[in-house]
């Protein structure tokens, strides 16, 4: 059963943990429905939202994935929403 999952991530500090992220991100594009990205270059901060749908097992192997990288922060919220 695939149900559907909003994702959050913040990266702090170096641009190059965003190219990590994105590396990540296409791995797992298959899942992706949409993504917003909003960069903050004065505070150093980027910003992602992705929707995405897949089995519990595969969204918590992409944020887990995601969460393990230095200075990224993600938040997951899973809806009732299954597919």
């Amino acid at each position: 059963m695939k149900r559907v999952a909003i994702i959050g991530i913040i990266i702090k500090g170096e641009r190059s943990k965003a190219q990590i992220v994105n590396q990540i991100l296409s791995d797992y594009a298959d899942m992706v429905i949409g993504r917003m990205g909003v960069p903050d270059r004065t505070n150093n901060i980027y910003a992602i939202s992705i929707v995405v749908e897949g089995s519990n097992e595969e969204i918590s192997a992409l944020t887990g994935k995601l969460g393990r990288i230095e200075n990224v922060n993600v938040k997951t919220a899973m809806t009732a929403v299954e597919i």
